[in-house]
């Protein structure tokens, strides 16, 4: 799903795994062979698919529990879990897992996982996975990087859909000097998240584990090297400073100020939200690569359903996790419903993505082009403090853009803050 901030929203089925909707006898739960779950929820419509679930599996019940998204389901996830009265499922971004598990307050399910792990790319996998056996979560959506361009501004003005970041630097001069009302894109200093994605592409690695012990590199080659082409092109005038998602981004989607949108899949259901009347001049392509020939990708967005440390009803939690984004009734339900991307592989080559978003009607091969950028995401470790890093991307970099700094301070900032946050938290670190 989309991040949390944002306005808008494999294989085929054993029959081992069939058999699990109709035998209750297999799940661990009351002495009478019962289980009621609760689950922790933000997706849109996910109560009809959990029906599914609920009406092949009278003895397994799972009651939908809607929660706010982000920040605000993992301070309530902790908070319960202290007080001892969790959940037995959440839904957590990717983001967020190794924060909740370094709480203990999602629980390992690697007892559980030995055959849902080949419904997964492993790029998508290794954001739920920490060390070289734990498993904290089951990927339910992904957030594969894309470009979004105003294909009819393109045309009009005769410009070339950039395939690597030099050309899009010489674009967005051109814009700029030829039709000075407008931009390629913007810079957002709000939105920490899109510049992680960007900085994965290049091949940015901000956390890893050595045995026991984390290495912290936010400030590595890769981020810096981002960090300073977005610079010069901000210092230049040839990409705006616009915040995403204010009113004023909002218009400039609209009138076509703003010629592209570096995003994730998920960005047709934000342009129909906030650019309606746009509709069928918009297309989209891969990012940009840093290298001729390459087909990189950075991910923003997702999530994943975990378990929570001290459920009474563990496996019956674990296998209706494992259905619930890995059988295609529940993943094609998750599309049609929650308008997701199924992080399941079987899913996005499967008929219930034949066609495209509707505000993308003219791009029939739309979820063809997903399904292959998709295969070229980087893969990424998630550290224990994300949050902080976030943070502090927030305040240094807008500081940097008002007072006119290098970027590459801010990214130092946010090593620091990051670095400092996890000594004081008893994290052992390599660097």
């Amino acid at each position: 799903m989309p991040p949390a901030r944002s306005p808008g929203w494999a294989a085929t089925a054993s029959a081992g795994a069939l058999v699990l909707l109709t035998s209750c006898a297999l799940f661990p739960g009351t002495d009478d062979g019962t289980a009621e779950l609760t689950f922790w929820t933000w997706a849109p419509g996910i109560t009809e698919v959990v029906q599914i679930w609920n009406d092949a599996n009278p003895d397994v019940q799972v009651t939908v529990s809607e929660q706010g998204a982000g920040e605000e389901v993992v301070t309530k996830l902790l908070t319960a879990s202290q007080a001892g009265h969790p959940p037995d499922l959440v839904q957590a971004e990717y983001q967020a897992l190794t924060t909740l598990a370094a709480r203990d307050a999602v629980t390992d399910l690697s007892a559980y996982t030995a055959e849902a792990e080949q419904d997964f790319h492993e790029n998508v996998w290794e954001q739920v996975t920490m060390g070289t056996d734990q498993v904290y979560a089951i990927p339910q959506d992904s957030g594969p990087m894309m470009l979004y361009y105003r294909s009819d501004l393109f045309d009009e003005f005769g410009l070339q859909v950039p395939t690597t970041w030099d050309e899009f630097a010489e674009v967005a001069r051109q814009v700029r000097d030829e039709h000075p009302e407008h931009r390629i894109t913007s810079f957002s200093a709000t939105d920490p998240g899109w510049f992680a994605g960007l900085a994965q592409q290049a091949g940015a690695s901000w956390w890893a584990t050595e045995g026991d012990s984390w290495s912290v590199t936010v400030d590595d080659a890769p981020t810096l090297r981002v960090a300073e082409y977005w610079d010069g092109l901000v210092a230049e005038d040839a990409v705006s400073a616009r915040p995403m998602y204010t009113p004023e981004w909002n218009a400039a989607l609209n009138d076509g100020s703003l010629l592209t949108w570096p995003s994730a899949v998920w960005a047709p259901g934000v342009l129909a939200g906030n650019a309606e009347g746009t509709a069928g001049a918009w297309s989209m392509a891969p990012l940009p690569q840093w290298e001729e020939g390459l087909a990189a990708t950075g991910s923003w967005g997702g999530s994943a359903t975990g378990v929570a440390t001290g459920s009474a009803h563990e496996g019956a939690a674990a296998e209706f996790a494992i259905w619930l984004n890995t059988s295609p009734e529940a993943t094609e339900a998750l599309v049609r419903e929650s308008g997701i991307y199924p992080a399941a592989t079987s899913t996005q080559n499967s008929r219930v993505l034949a066609d495209p978003p509707e505000f993308f009607a003219h791009q029939e091969d739309f979820y063809e082009q997903v399904a292959r950028i998709a295969e070229g995401t980087a893969p990424v470790t998630w550290g224990p403090n994300v949050n902080v890093t976030y943070s502090s991307y927030k305040d240094a970099f807008a500081a940097a853009i008002a007072g006119g700094t290098p970027f590459a301070e801010a990214v130092a900032t946010m090593q620091k803050d990051t670095l400092a946050d996890m000594e004081n938290k008893g994290f052992a670190i390599s660097r």
